[in-house]
């Protein structure tokens, strides 16, 4: 722990220098930052994003759809570098005013529909095709109940932990150990109920995996923050059959490439505008074809 002891001043102000990592993206007014309209690709649904946790469950989702044979689940993805400000356009905010990614536009409708945040385009998709979300009100409510319950425990994840145990400028130990206690009480929950269900809500696959497997799927694999022996996810042992069966999937395969900028250069597809790309376009297939 620190032997300073901070004290808040009267009136709070900002200071970019003590933000962390993510400094330069954030700021605590909301608005656009320049001009610069959004692309629009051939598709129904134009989607803009990131292959971070939030991104991927959309992606997921619609390739899903698309493996149902939901031809109007065709999609453009384009790249949002929140790191250079991307999400801070007009044209973006025009979409999300949170400037958060990612965000949707249905070109299938008129006017189209701007529809943002994950949890409310999965719950737009899965309405629209009437697809992994169950009918029944009570099979309904209980996916609904674990899509919000990620909605609500993920700012712990990333904000919270995420933040203070991989990014934040200085090591603290409470809020470190806060936010671990809350993330292993977050893997008890999921590991109690996938005990007792195949997938999160019960029998079926829904929204509620779509949701919650890219954030705690990346967390028990160690591909988000480097703490999985830290917080040792291994002892899960449900929620890492549930990640295992999860990750297998084509469509979540595919899903997790998408717009996605670091790692293997064959698991990046930075724009996803054909289902042709997963074949031609990967950063791996481009750096190949440059350098012959």
């Amino acid at each position: 722990m620190s032997d300073k002891t901070y004290v808040p001043p009267k009136v709070w102000k900002w200071d970019s220098a003590n933000g962390g990592q993510f400094a330069n993206i954030n700021r605590p007014i909301a608005g656009p930052t320049h001009d610069k309209a959004l692309p629009v690709g051939k598709h129904p649904m134009q989607l803009y994003s990131l292959g971070t946790p939030n991104g991927v469950k959309v992606t997921i989702m619609l390739e899903e759809l698309l493996a149902l044979g939901q031809n109007g689940a065709e999609y453009d993805a384009h790249l949002i570098r929140i790191t250079e400000g991307d999400q801070f356009s007009s044209g973006f905010v025009d979409i999300n005013p949170n400037s958060k990614i990612p965000a949707l536009v249905d070109h299938s409708s008129t006017p189209p529909i701007r529809v943002f945040e994950s949890g409310s385009i999965l719950l737009y998709l899965a309405e629209k095709f009437g697809a992994f979300l169950p009918h029944t009100p009570a099979q309904r409510t209980e996916t609904l109940n674990w899509l919000f319950w990620q909605m609500g425990a993920a700012p712990f994840l990333g904000g919270g932990f995420g933040h203070f145990y991989a990014y934040a400028p200085e090591k603290y130990e409470y809020p470190i150990n806060r936010y671990a206690m809350e993330v292993k009480r977050q893997l008890d929950v999921l590991d109690r109920q996938l005990a007792q269900h195949p997938y999160i809500a019960g029998k079926e696959y829904t929204i509620a995996d779509m949701a919650i497997w890219p954030w705690y799927g990346a967390l028990v694999k160690n591909q988000a923050y480097d703490a999985a022996e830290f917080l040792e996810t291994h002892s899960y042992i449900n929620v890492n059959r549930w990640v295992n069966e999860i990750g297998e999937r084509p469509a979540v395969i595919r899903g997790r490439m998408v717009n996605r900028t670091w790692g293997e250069p064959s698991e990046q597809l930075h724009e996803r505008h054909d289902a042709s790309d997963f074949e031609l376009r990967t950063e791996a297939k481009l750096s190949g074809q440059k350098d012959t």
